[in-house]
């Protein structure tokens, strides 16, 4: 394959198309590879060589890590806590994307290696109070992450650790906090909590049914970083100093009736809230320390929640109404 600055494993993702669009308006030269057909990727860049390829398999990672002088590793089996939950085996299978990567990248002898870890790996009783204390780098040990999604995560975090104190595979470990934005998953379960929000105010808007069901009692906590802000971090990472896994997230906790309550705000709306005790909530509260980001690089995810759901909600709304007719 010919020379290029950049591969984006997952390019065909919501973060990876975004992060391709990014690093195309810099001129640079970008291959994008992911496993579904380019029919279902949320962006396809004319600009970009796409590729469709199985990444988890090793001949195809060597082969499309031909050639790139920098990796951003995206690729991952996974979607929102109704997903993570409820398919632990298919997060867990993502080591051999993770593993085969790591292989290719240090053959084709890649000059720096990105991997986009999870804040999954915290501790989940680190995680049970919806005041919760902000999440350190140094809390993911004593190892206790979430069962699945965040062991696979937490594991690759260290094989990429190793492959650069082993054999000077030059690797950066950015631990994402609840990506959203407008081209993204919004229906079919694999959402998160936002664009899902997004979906049940626009539906209620279109349809003038101002009744929501809303998973667990919405009291649990969390913070959410904007898809502009997750580019930049990434980005600032790859190519930073520090070998040490960063939190790359906003530190602007919200409940998520506070996060319903802003989505109501901008449709203009208040709806019937229905509360499904039993469905997937996740861990009771998690936020992002963002100390270590702020002393390593002198900048934090700062996109406000409002600022980034209202353009996230006009995006969704429109699927919205495509999809009723």
């Amino acid at each position: 394959m010919a020379d290029v600055d950049v591969l984006v494993a997952g390019g065909g993702g919501f973060i990876g198309g975004h992060l391709v669009a990014d690093l195309l308006k810099q001129g640079l030269s970008v291959r994008s590879v992911d496993v579904k057909p380019t029919s279902e990727w949320y962006q396809v860049h004319p600009d970009a060589e796409n590729q469709v390829a199985d990444l988890s398999l090793l001949d195809n990672a060597m082969t499309h890590t031909a050639g790139a002088k920098h990796v951003y590793m995206l690729a991952a089996d996974m979607g929102g806590m109704g997903f993570i939950e409820n398919n632990k085996a298919l997060c867990m299978l993502t080591v051999l994307t993770s593993t085969h990567m790591l292989q290719a990248a240090r053959e084709h002898q890649v000059e720096r290696y990105f991997y986009s870890s999870s804040a999954c790996v915290y501790a989940a009783d680190k995680q049970t109070d919806t005041n919760i204390t902000a999440l350190k780098e140094a809390d993911a040990y004593p190892a206790m992450p979430e069962d699945g999604y965040g062991w696979e995560k937490l594991f690759s975090e260290r094989m990429a650790r190793h492959f650069e104190e082993d054999f000077g595979l030059t690797s950066r470990v950015a631990r994402y906090h609840n990506v959203y934005g407008p081209h993204g998953t919004w229906t079919g379960g694999r959402e998160k909590a936002p664009a899902a929000v997004c979906r049940k105010i626009a539906t209620a808007v279109i349809t003038g049914e101002h009744k929501i069901d809303i998973w667990g009692d919405g009291e649990q906590t969390r913070s959410f970083m904007y898809i502009d802000d997750c580019v930049k971090g990434s980005q600032m990472i790859l190519h930073g100093d520090s070998n040490e896994p960063v939190n790359l997230g906003s530190d602007e906790l919200v409940s998520i009736n506070q996060l319903y309550s802003i989505v109501e705000e901008i449709a203009g709306i208040r709806c019937e809230r229905s509360y499904q005790l039993d469905a997937p909530q996740g861990v009771r509260g998690r936020n992002s320390d963002n100390t270590q980001i702020l002393d390593t690089y002198g900048w934090a995810p700062s996109i406000t929640l409002a600022d980034g759901l209202a353009q996230t909600y006009e995006w969704v709304y429109d699927q919205v109404k495509r999809s009723l007719g």
